[in-house]
């Protein structure tokens, strides 16, 4: 496993929207490093997500560990097929906007769709801090990041 470099913000390739991983990738040596080494630089950053683009790989691939026993998990391909009406607002933080805090309003619960790294299909049903964190690394895949969203900084370098 090798640690990546994490893309800072301000960076043009944060922004770019990624591409899905195509079926024969799946499963390869080659996806499967990424994987780890994606892994191995959210732990070694004290993340709880991680998304390709922040370590510029454009495509669709997000590592994420909110504590829970599953421990840290690939999702390849995750898209959002519902969201409960119910709204939360946390403070958020990125691994890409380092000394950055804010306020940012998500729905507490998310269905979401992705394959795990053997291409088998999940569905899960998150709520909580797991709906916060697939909604966040979600939006990396889209070119969004959370200070897009933020409704209140509450660090912030020049506060």
């Amino acid at each position: 496993m090798t640690r990546r470099l994490v893309l800072l913000d301000p960076n043009d390739e944060l922004r770019k929207p990624s591409e899905d991983v195509l079926v024969d990738q799946i499963g390869t040596d080659e996806l499967n490093t990424l994987i780890d080494d994606m892994k191995e630089t959210m732990r070694l950053e004290n993340g709880i997500g991680l998304a390709a683009p922040q370590i510029n790989i454009h495509q669709r691939l997000i590592v994420i560990d909110t504590g829970g026993e599953t421990g840290v998990q690939a999702f390849i391909n995750p898209k959002i097929l519902s969201k409960s009406i119910r709204s939360v607002e946390t403070e958020e933080g990125c691994l890409s906007v380092p000394g950055v805090w804010g306020m940012v309003k998500r729905r507490r619960a998310v269905k979401v769709e992705a394959l795990d790294p053997e291409g088998n299909t999940l569905t899960i049903n998150a709520v909580g801090l797991m709906a916060i964190v697939f909604q966040h690394e979600i939006d990396h895949l889209n070119g969004i990041l959370f200070i897009d969203k933020v409704t209140e900084y509450t660090k912030h370098p020049k506060m």
